[in-house]
């Protein structure tokens, strides 16, 4: 199938009525690529919990600091990217290749509009190689077999495996840890897992069911995990400094200023598989 074929089979299976995650954070980061339902219950999300925008901005700062983090310190070359959504500022692969040129990243996402905003976005890129596949998180073989990511990440060298603000995206009856246990057997000695989670542990007079209400309609539920519940995605990995914190706190830099009355209630952090 051609990429324009791609496009249109992709953009023929949107669903406009039914917010999704991808679409609601878009619209939150500022972007156009949403439609009336996600900004619904982006704005119901922002009456519940005022200070969310800001709070997504240093979601995303944190996404690029530990990025180039792996890239330029760490020395990975090769990300596969899960639950990626639509293509924003400093996109992983932008700030994978301003470290090293040659890197590789595999984007992965389950909204039909990702892969046509991603397709788009990648059609002009020569450096390293980089790829966007329509998969779900919840299908671990199909993204690891997948022909495109095979020729994009070799599974023979260090991976860094991103799950950036997706897992609170899947209840426990999905089994989130055993899926994530099935990506870090995939990959090798050295390979990062780079993780961020929404949690009510900074906001204790916060009503969790007033909180994830506006996902209750979306394509996926919002489920707040405690530190206790986030940690066990890194069971037997080691942890770099400065550990599983606040996003707003893993090493932070002059590029970002929190904005006061803004709220980032997710932890962030980096595991290397020994």
């Amino acid at each position: 199938m051609s990429h324009s074929t791609a496009h249109e089979s992709a953009a023929s299976r949107i669903n406009t009525s039914i917010p999704h995650p991808a679409r609601v954070y878009d619209y939150l980061l500022g972007g156009k690529d949403n439609f009336a339902a996600d900004r619904e219950a982006a704005e119901q999300l922002l009456k519940a919990s005022p200070g969310t925008r800001e709070g997504v901005q240093a979601h995303r700062a944190f996404l690029r600091r530990a990025v180039g983090y792996l890239a330029a310190e760490a020395g990975i070359t090769q990300f596969l990217d899960i639950g990626t959504g639509i293509p924003t500022q400093g996109n992983t692969h932008e700030v994978a290749q301003e470290a090293n040129p040659r890197a590789r990243v595999a984007y992965v996402d389950n909204d039909p509009i990702v892969l046509v905003h991603g397709r788009a976005l990648l059609r002009g890129s020569v450096a390293g190689a980089t790829t966007v596949i329509e998969a779900d998180l919840r299908e671990p073989e199909t993204i690891l077999s997948h022909p495109e990511v095979r020729e994009v990440i070799d599974f023979t060298r260090p991976v860094g495996v991103i799950l950036a603000g997706v897992l609170h995206f899947l209840p426990d009856d999905e089994e989130p840890h055993a899926l994530v246990e099935r990506f870090k057997e995939a990959v090798p000695s050295g390979s990062h897992l780079l993780l961020s989670h929404i949690t009510l542990d900074f906001a204790p007079k916060v009503n969790r069911e007033e909180f994830t209400k506006p996902y209750d309609n979306s394509t996926a539920p919002m489920v707040p995990r405690t530190l206790a519940e986030v940690l066990p995605f890194f069971d037997g990995w080691r942890v770099i400094d400065p550990g599983l914190v606040e996003v707003v706190r893993w090493r932070p830099d002059d590029g970002f200023e929190y904005i006061p009355g803004g709220h980032a209630w997710a932890y962030g952090g980096v595991a290397i598989k020994p």
